[in-house]
Parts: structure tokens; sequence; C-alpha cells
């Protein structure tokens, strides 16, 4: 497969509706990148969970999945399910976040999931990030909603697993789920890596991007 490069990075943002999002879609992706780059600004928000709980194990959790980051997580109280209800304020939250950084890349949901949360976060973000490169992740659940991937990233085996281990010690609140296993991650996670010739991979579908395509005599020199 053609394979694209960032390059080193040095400042990201991710972003969730709920806790647990940004880690069940891209928990891999992101121990790669903070392994990868030691001392990476990670921008963290989260639209629902603060002061309860499930903010303890948001917390935790971004931690245990980008140690040698530079971590800065941000959990706001929207109520769980009611996003939509909240239009005006998950605007202006966007809107300030992005003022607090300067990202490379922004990972978030994509436009066709379906939990509402998870759509309207999708929609509004590329209207704050408007130059930057938003990179779309898919949140494995009950609904038939699994997007095509445009773009996949490769994970280590010992990624993928990690990734499936920590996702159930840092999340309790969640194991209840029937879905919420060990092999529904790695299942997917294996799906992916299929699609794109590896063992195991994340899935993204990419919202917007340009492409420079380099003279034949840099590629040789390469």
């Amino acid at each position: 497969m053609i394979q694209l490069c960032t390059g080193a990075l040095t400042e990201i943002a991710v972003v969730g509706a709920h806790c647990d999002d940004i880690a069940i879609g891209m928990g891999g992706t992101l121990m790669t990148l903070a392994g990868a780059n030691p001392g990476l600004r990670v921008h963290a928000l989260v639209l629902s969970g603060a002061a309860t709980q499930r903010e303890v194990e948001e917390r935790n959790a971004l931690a245990a999945f980008c140690p040698a980051g530079d971590l800065e997580t941000t959990v706001l109280d929207v109520p769980d399910g009611r996003a939509p209800a909240h239009w005006g304020r998950i605007k202006d939250e966007l809107g300030r976040f992005r003022k607090s950084c300067a990202p490379q890349i922004v990972f978030g949901p994509h436009r066709r999931d379906a939990h509402q949360d998870h759509r309207l976060l999708a929609e509004l973000l590329p209207t704050e990030f408007r130059d930057h490169l938003v990179l779309c992740y898919e949140i494995l659940k009950w609904e038939s909603d699994t997007p095509r991937p445009t773009i996949f990233h490769p994970l280590a085996i010992e990624i993928a697993e990690e990734k499936s281990r920590l996702l159930q010690k840092h999340y309790p609140s969640q194991t209840c789920h029937d879905w919420f296993d060990e092999q529904s991650f790695l299942g997917l996670a294996r799906l992916r890596g299929l699609q794109c010739r590896t063992q195991y991979a994340e899935g993204f579908v990419l919202e917007k991007a340009t492409v420079a395509f380099a003279p034949s005599s840099e590629i040789t020199k390469q």
C-alpha cells in the first residue's frame, strides 16, 4: 500500500464526546505517537463526565496511554446523550480549545457515527480546526455504524494487546457492556490490519487534506 508520512510531531489534539471515546477510537495510535515522539504535547477535550467517576477513569486512562507525553486534559459537563441541545456551548468550548493549542493533527469522531453526541462533535470539529489535518476515529459499539476507513495506522502486536488491556483496566464502569471486552477490540484491530496488510491497525476517516507530489529527483534521493 502507498504510505504517507507526517514526519516528527510535537503537538496533537484529541477530542471525544465521552470519557473512553478517545481511548477506544485511537488508543493504539496515541501510544505509538507518544512513544515515538517523547515530550509530545497532547491536548485532550472531552465533552461529558466532569466531576464524576468517569472523569477519574478518563484522566488515569489517557495518562496511561501517553506516559511519555505532555498531557493536558479538559473534561466538560455536557449531559451524556444531550449534546444537540447544547450546540451553542459545545461550539464555544471548541473555539476556546482551538485557541489554546496549535496541533499538527487533530483526532475526533466521524460524521456518520450513529450516536448523536459523536456525530455533532464530528460536524463541529472542522468548523473550528479549518486548516488542520483532521483524522476521524471509529468507536466500536453495538450500533452498526462502523465506517469505511480511508487511512490506516498499523499497530505493533504488543501495542494492540496493551490497548485492549488498558481499556479493561481503566474503564471498569464500562465492562458491564457485552461489547466492551478484549476480543471485540482486538477483533476490530485485526480486521483493520487485514485491510492494510498488517497484523493489527486502527482505521480513520480523512476529513480533508492536500497532497504535494515530490519531483522524481527527490524521490530518487530518498
